[in-house]
């Protein structure tokens, strides 16, 4: 009997596209925080590092600034050269009044080449004259192709006769910075996946309930037409006899009479079990005749040819409606898999109803899967892939269970079992 899952509805494929499109969502929300996030801690980063740096430019050159003196036009550079202020700098150079309105330039620590081109400086010392600033910082390309960050303070003796520049490569803050920068790809990168990840998680646990109540809607729709599907179209054939054969119609009325009762158990049912599975109500367990409520169910069976019973009295406490339910699936199941003339035993004892079949059996690796939801055994496409689903459902509600194995001789066999009904005797 080969296994045959059943195929998602329209509905929960829409749901579960929504899924994806919300996880989605969710991810870009994130990433676009993220990165505005990241921006805005690059750039105050870069002006942090920019501001430290120039900090430090400033303070190496007011201090070497002051450790200078000039006299009658003569600077002293003699304090430079053990100063611990030139240590770690691309170029410590002293600007002195020259002629034409440019600076002559004297390194006193680092290399020549670090320093701007004359245009530069004799701009650069302009200014000095004309602002009469403390210290001046500015970024210039040095002759080696660098750009240097670079602060100069003046020298003074009644008034500036030199200045002292100082240059210091942002090499060193690019390179951290360039690291922070990729640092904070990466983070946010795993951060958007993980992100991502959740979202998908979350989104599934939020629609976990609409996919369960949409499946439980499908499985109550499928299976309500699969049960009132034979009772209607009998119902249909006798009340079609019972009009045109006027003698016939008092027995087509009671007939009719019979079927409806049984629609309306049918119907009970089928709205209990969808109430106490969604649960809205809780199954009313009460002492019943379990022998009873199978020969009613096989009696109302539309076609019984092939079925004995064998009944003994066995009480269990249950819902008749869910019971009848349970035994009305192995019967019409072993009916349907029974072969071209199928042969059905049905056996009641204390705490058991066994149903036998002389079909091919379900595989031993398949007998667990029949009893899962969505699974059917009908190559035919008539099942609904839910019947022995319900038989185990209602098993486990009652505190049974339910399972098949091998008949002797052949066949199937598959067995309900619950817990007896034991009297409590006074005294």
């Amino acid at each position: 009997m080969p296994l045959i899952p059943r195929k998602a509805s329209r509905a929960a494929t829409q749901l579960h596209r929504s899924r994806w499109v919300t996880t989605l969502l969710f991810a870009a929300t994130t990433a676009l925080c993220l990165v505005a996030l990241a921006t805005f801690a690059v750039r105050l980063d870069a002006d942090s590092r920019n501001a430290a740096l120039d900090h430090e430019a400033g303070v190496r050159a007011i201090g070497l600034s002051r450790a200078v003196w000039s006299e009658a036009g003569t600077v002293h550079l003699e304090p430079l050269r053990e100063d611990e202020l030139t240590e770690g700098v691309e170029s410590v150079t002293i600007l002195r009044r020259g002629t034409g309105g440019a600076p002559d330039a004297r390194v006193a620590a680092g290399d020549r080449a670090a320093l701007p081109d004359r245009a530069d400086l004799g701009r650069i010392w302009q200014r000095l004259l004309t602002d009469q600033e403390t210290v001046i910082r500015f970024t210039a390309q040095a002759d080696d192709g660098r750009r240097l960050r670079w602060a100069v303070s003046p020298v003074w003796d009644q008034r500036i006769d030199a200045a002292v520049l100082v240059g210091l490569d942002p090499a060193r803050q690019e390179h951290a910075h360039h690291a922070l920068v990729q640092r904070l790809a990466l983070g946010c990168a795993a951060l958007v996946a993980v992100a991502a990840t959740a979202g998908h998680l979350l989104s599934r646990r939020a629609m976990r309930p609409a996919l369960q109540g949409l499946d439980r809607q499908e499985q109550f729709l499928a299976e309500a037409a699969h049960e009132l599907r034979t009772p209607l179209a009998t119902l249909r054939l006798v009340v079609e006899q019972g009009t045109t054969a006027p003698d016939r119609a008092p027995a087509a009325l009671g007939t009719a009479l019979g079927l409806v009762d049984r629609l309306s158990r049918l119907v009970t049912g089928l709205l209990a079990r969808a109430r106490v599975e969604a649960g809205i109500q809780e199954a009313e367990l009460t002492p019943l005749r379990l022998d009873q409520v199978v020969e009613l169910t096989v009696d109302e069976l539309p076609d019984r040819t092939g079925v004995t019973v064998h009944t003994e009295p066995a009480v269990v406490r249950g819902d008749p409606e869910l019971l009848a339910q349970a035994v009305r699936n192995l019967v019409e199941n072993a009916l349907r898999h029974g072969g071209t003339e199928p042969r059905v035993e049905v056996t009641v004892a204390r705490g058991l109803v066994a149903v036998r079949d002389h079909g091919p059996g379900v595989p031993l690796q398949d007998r667990d899967k029949v009893f899962h939801r969505g699974v059917s055994g009908d190559g035919g496409g008539s099942g609904t892939g839910t019947g022995l689903a319900i038989v185990r459902w209602v098993a486990q509600l009652h505190g049974g269970t339910a399972r098949l194995s091998d008949a002797p001789g052949g066949g199937l066999l598959a067995e309900l079992r619950l817990p007896p009904h034991e009297e409590k005797r006074a005294g």
